[in-house]
């Protein structure tokens, strides 16, 4: 028997036996917290506090207890925990077995000078239950039959079968007859999960620590699920507009000229461009907060020159600080002792591109609040937004004396020291803590603006510092379809501002590629070309005319959308609900749509099914409903109906499908952005349903407060009426496409009708529209 009493208090409870200990709460509304002690050593009724870097959010519900024959019920809203004696645990909704704890244990094992942990948990899994998200983790949308490890690496190249890569999020949402259910496991050290692999009845995980901290996530609905776990662990921020549009980076943009010719390249050709990235060669040395100053003589003046084009500069920051007498950053590292150190105490020392390199120690705040200040030096240079590598942290060698049994992959020792915790413990927060450093001390320095942060590594929560791209990749088809399971991974594990480096960044990308990569990359929320030095040079023009011209559509089309990009990342910021949803997000009870990851929904209202392989010109597209209407050909005005069907996919073409009852609204194409209060709109709605749509706008930057406008469409037997409400927006012109209607209409406004639409100007102030047929 594993716990033998058990102590109550308003909002929490703990049940111990001789050496182990489980901690219960609800910290939240719907979500469960136990934190199981294999081996514990308890002199009082409560487990010491445990120090969290991934959640944030509580407010701690009344929990009730009762004794049954062979354990406890725990009673919490509609919701309840059946503990045994023995360790194991039920959790109910209601009527509805939630999940099953089959048993959790602990063991040391030798691991001189001191005892190495292991805990291990292990869950009941249904046969028929799905497990999606994990964060970046690569296989199918379902992992089940899958074992990963968590543990943030640099890895490139790496291949459809690495893991790990560069971020760890123990979390995965559990999909089982159209009802939902979340796990998190807020276990920072280095941990393993075996789902249902080895035992096709049982998720093992296993974490090299002395504790099992877990979470239980009700449902019904996977945006139920994500609306908690967000309130966890915190949301993404709206992000400035800016940051939405097109990005350009390379590996190699080694001097001043080469920024401005890449600028000067996208407004000769009258291509969509926001922002440019400085990679490491900007630096003097590598030294971080430095610029070059033979390669970049005048960094403001290329600041202005580029805000007068519309674009904004983007530069590298690694955390890997070169040690050099002289050097400011190293030399306040150094006497305030914010430096990662050996386990004898020394400053641990190591090589990355600065060579011999220190590393801070980010999970201190005073260190996180010294970097912040750090960027005050290029914000005064006119730079706009930062760029985390390198951070999991990455470690080409060491230079300090250390045992190589203790080090896995590229990285720090597991018993170098940050503070009293060894890194095994932090290994994964420390991309998230320098995220955390560099956020905060932009709100400090730039308070007019909201920061734009880009982060290779990271832990749970990084949502609420940075968007995230999914690292080094390759110019191979495989990555192109690789990088969309893993970007709907990520976004169902809370993180929705992601992207991948459009093109590939390792090894020469071809026209064709570099055309589908970024057809899909227009519905990726962060949009970056990126390549690396000694491959191919893969700007938009870089094949010549006849793939310059598709890229260009889908750029554009980029840009037209952002009036519904940047509503469902205000969406994302109030409910964490991400931009790409895989298709059970919105169809949990189609089994199809559990296994489908070559197509997904941007938003609710539209289905998209990117080309992934070569020489493609056809693709089977999944409707999951009937009625659903082509919205890059309007010309194939038929709706489809429900199920799979063969679609042209010429290399021009992007397929995209408006939902019955969708609404979407569009602007006109721009080579960047400037405000998201939109003077042009163009509103597409499928009227083959009832539904409405409600359209966030503001400064598209600061924090002033915005507006919000809703269309509704009402569909009838004979009639269609569309109201427009909550509309303060001046606009210079303003359209609404309506699909689904017959031939003949007739509009209560100035119309025009083909056999693909009917086109409506409905003039200014305008509320209500009728349409009979």
């Amino acid at each position: 028997m594993l716990l033998s009493r058990l102590t109550s208090q308003e909002t929490s409870v703990l049940a111990c036996g001789r050496r182990a200990a489980l901690e219960i709460s609800v910290p939240l509304d719907g979500v469960w917290r136990l934190r199981a002690v294999p081996i514990a050593d308890l002199a009082t009724a409560h487990l010491p506090p445990k120090e969290s870097f991934a959640v944030i959010g509580a407010d701690p519900q009344p929990l009730r207890a009762f004794e049954e024959f062979e354990g406890w019920t725990l009673e919490a809203g509609g919701s309840r925990l059946s503990l045994k004696k023995s360790g194991a645990f039920e959790l109910w909704d209601g009527e509805r077995l939630v999940a099953r704890g089959l048993d959790w244990r602990g063991h040391t094992t030798p691991d001189f000078p001191r005892n190495r942990f292991e805990s291990t948990l292990n869950l009941e899994a249904p046969e028929d239950e799905a497990y999606l998200g994990l964060g970046e983790k690569v296989g199918p949308l379902d992992k089940r039959g899958m074992s990963f490890t968590f543990w943030n690496t640099d890895v490139v190249p790496h291949q459809p079968d690495t893991d790990p890569l560069y971020q760890s999020i123990p979390f995965f949402v559990g999909l089982r007859g159209g009802q939902s259910w979340g796990f998190f496991l807020d276990e920072p050290a280095r941990s393993r999960v075996d789902v249902a692999a080895r035992d096709p009845e049982r998720i093992e995980w296993t974490v090299e620590g002395p504790e099992l901290d877990m979470y239980l996530i009700l449902g019904p609905t996977p945006a139920d699920v994500l609306r908690r776990y967000s309130a966890l662990t915190g949301r993404a921020p709206l992000p400035p507009l800016w940051s939405l549009g097109a990005h350009q980076s390379r590996w190699g943009y080694e001097n001043e000229s080469e920024i401005r010719r890449v600028i000067e390249g996208y407004r000769a050709r009258g291509l969509p461009l926001d922002a440019v990235h400085m990679d490491i060669d900007y630096m003097n040395a590598y030294k971080v907060f430095t610029v070059d100053s033979d390669r970049y003589p005048d960094v403001p003046a290329l600041a202005r020159w580029a805000a007068e084009r519309g674009v904004k500069l983007i530069t590298i920051i690694d955390p890997g600080v070169k040690q050099e007498r002289g050097y400011p950053v190293y030399e306040e590292a150094l006497e305030a002792e914010y430096l990662v150190r050996t386990d004898r105490g020394d400053v641990l020392v190591g090589e990355v591109w600065p060579d011999p390199a220190v590393f801070p120690d980010f999970t201190r705040p005073e260190v996180r609040a010294w970097w912040g200040r750090q960027h005050r030096a290029l914000l005064d240079l006119g730079i706009r937004g930062f760029w985390n590598d390198m951070n999991e942290p990455s470690c080409f060698s060491l230079h300090s004396a250390h045992d190589p049994s203790r080090v896995l992959g590229k990285t720090l020792p597991d018993d170098a020291r940050h503070g009293h915790r060894r890194h095994l413990e932090v290994h994964n927060v420390y991309g998230l803590t320098m995220g955390q450093g560099t956020y905060e001390g932009l709100r400090a320095l730039d308070p007019e603006h909201r920061p734009f942060l880009l982060t290779r590594a990271g832990y749970a929560g990084i949502q609420r510092y940075a968007a995230v791209w999914s690292g080094d990749n390759s110019s191979h088809w495989e990555h192109l379809e690789m990088n969309l399971t893993l970007l709907l991974g990520l976004s169902l594990s809370g993180v929705p501002f992601v992207g991948s480096d459009i093109g590939g960044f390792a090894g020469n990308s071809s026209g064709e590629l570099l055309v589908r990569w970024t057809q899909l990359g227009a519905f990726y929320p962060f949009m970056r070309n990126h390549s690396a030095k000694g491959t191919a040079a893969q700007e938009p023009w870089a094949f010549g005319e006849r793939y310059l011209e598709p890229i260009r559509a889908a750029m554009e089309l980029r840009m037209r959308l952002l009036p519904y990009l940047y509503t469902l990342m205000h969406e994302a910021s109030e409910t964490g609900a991400p931009a790409l949803r895989p298709m059970m997000w919105h169809y949990p009870h189609d089994a199809r749509c559990t296994r489908l990851s070559d197509q997904f929904l941007f938003g609710e209202n539209l289905l998209v099914a990117p080309v992934l392989r070569p020489h493609h010109r056809h693709r089977a597209v999944y409707f999951p409903a009937a009625n659903w209407i082509r919205v890059d050909r309007l010309e194939e005005r038929l709706p489809y109906a429900a199920g799979f069907h063969a679609v042209e996919a010429a290399l021009e073409d992007v397929p995209m499908f408006l939902r019955p009852g969708g609404i979407v609204p569009f602007t006109e194409a721009m080579e960047h952005t400037s405000s998201a209060r939109w003077t042009q709109l163009t509103w597409m709605v499928n009227a083959h349903a009832s539904g409405e749509y409600t359209l966030f706008e503001d400064d598209g930057d600061g924090y002033a407060p915005g507006r919000r406008t809703t269309l509704r469409v009402e569909r009838r037997e004979n009639q269609v009426r569309l109201r427009l409400e909550g509309a303060e927006a001046e606009r210079a012109g303003e359209q609404i496409i309506v699909l689904g209607i017959p031939v003949g209409a007739r509009a209560s406004v100035s119309a025009n009708q083909t056999e693909e639409a009917l086109y409506l100007e409905p003039g200014a102030d305008w509320s209500e529209i009728t349409i009979d047929f």
